[in-house]
Parts: C-alpha cells; sequence; structure tokens
C-alpha cells in the first residue's frame, strides 16, 4: 500500500523530521454519504455495519421494554479481517454462536442491498443446518425479507471460534454490502432487516 503525504520531503531523514515512522497507524476518510433513496456508502461499511445493526437491535429492544429470553454476549472483535478474530473470549455455557458480518453482493450471489442475508457456507464450511432453518424459519415468520448465499472466498468470525476449538452451533447474518473492500455500499432496508433478525433471534 503506498501512502502519498501532503509535504514536501526527499529522503527518509526528511520524512521522519515530521514525525511520520515505519509502523505508524493511519486513518482513511470513510467518505460517508447518505442518499435520499436510502442508500449509504462509505469504506469500511465491512463491518461497521453489521456493529450497526446489532446495536439496533438491542435499542429496538430496550426502547420496546423487552429482554433476550437467553442470556447474550455481544463479541465485538477488532482482527476478524485477519483470522483470529473470535478466538477467544467467550463462556463456557455458551450454547449457539450468530455471527454478523457483511455479505458480498457480487455476480453470482443472491444477496442484495435490500434484505438480510443468512450464510450457509464460506471459506471455512457450512454453518450449521438446523441453526440456519431456525433463522430462515424466523424470518419467514415475521415477514423479514432474507436471502440465503454462500461465499466460498471469505470468510467470519465463526470460522476463526472453529478454529480455536469452539463446538457449538454457529450462525452467520449479515447486510448486503456492495463493491467488498472498497467504497463500499449498502442500503437503509438491508441494516433494518439485519437488526429485525437479530431481535427477533434474540426473543426466540
Amino acid at each position: 500500500t503506498e501512502v502519498r503525504i501532503d509535504a514536501r520531503t526527499a529522503s527518509r531523514e526528511e520524512t521522519e523530521a515530521l514525525g511520520i515512522r515505519v509502523g505508524d497507524i493511519i486513518a482513511f476518510d470513510p467518505r460517508v454519504e447518505q442518499t435520499d433513496t436510502g442508500f449509504i456508502r462509505s469504506r469500511h461499511l465491512d463491518d461497521k455495519a453489521s456493529v450497526a445493526t446489532i446495536f439496533g437491535a438491542l435499542d429496538a429492544l430496550h426502547s420496546a421494554g423487552l429482554r433476550p429470553k437467553q442470556d447474550t454476549l455481544i463479541h465485538i472483535s477488532n482482527y476478524e479481517e485477519v483470522g483470529h478474530g473470535a478466538a477467544t473470549g467467550f463462556p463456557a455455557n455458551l450454547h449457539d454462536l450468530l455471527t454478523v458480518d457483511m455479505a458480498v453482493v457480487a455476480p453470482k450471489q443472491t444477496s442484495d442491498e435490500f434484505a438480510v442475508t443468512i450464510c450457509a457456507k464460506d471459506s471455512g464450511g457450512p454453518y450449521h443446518l438446523g441453526f440456519r432453518r431456525e433463522l430462515e424459519a424466523l424470518a419467514t415468520a415475521h415477514n423479514i425479507p432474507y436471502n440465503t448465499d454462500i461465499y466460498p472466498y471469505y470468510g467470519s468470525d465463526g470460522e476463526s471460534y472453529w478454529r480455536a476449538g469452539g463446538n457449538v452451533r454457529v450462525g452467520l447474518i449479515g447486510p448486503g454490502v456492495d463493491a467488498s473492500h472498497h467504497y463500499e455500499r449498502t442500503h437503509r432496508d438491508s441494516l433494518e432487516h439485519t437488526a429485525q433478525l437479530i431481535a427477533a433471534y434474540l426473543l426466540s
């Protein structure tokens, strides 16, 4: 990756004199835009969009005076992209792990930017069939638009959990996001439907 600095330097020494060093953390302007038609464009929707749906579901439950039917742990990882995100940090009595990650919108995929996607399989293998069927049934019962899809070239925190020896039911859902890992785009509808399915699962 090339980082262009807006300073006149011609040597390593001149650059270091500006306080710039190897290993420095840099931040990119995500260039967030929301359109009147409900589209949201930004860098890093993978995976800030999914975090937003989790908090959206929790906020909706709180506002309605509702509580999850089971003890619930919210685990937000900073390391999903490098493969060891959700390897640790779960209680011994964990029963289900519902992971939330963006759903790639691309040719030959069933995902779109307007529904929640339920993932059947990704690069780490298939997700728990019974759990997936329950999520599909919840979406149907609550009239939540959804697609089921597979992602042979993508992974999730669920895969990190498996590789660390985790042995509970794992499911994966998420909002549809176009232009993965670039200047990404999703739609408010997909975020809302993902939050609705999270809430429905927590109440089931």
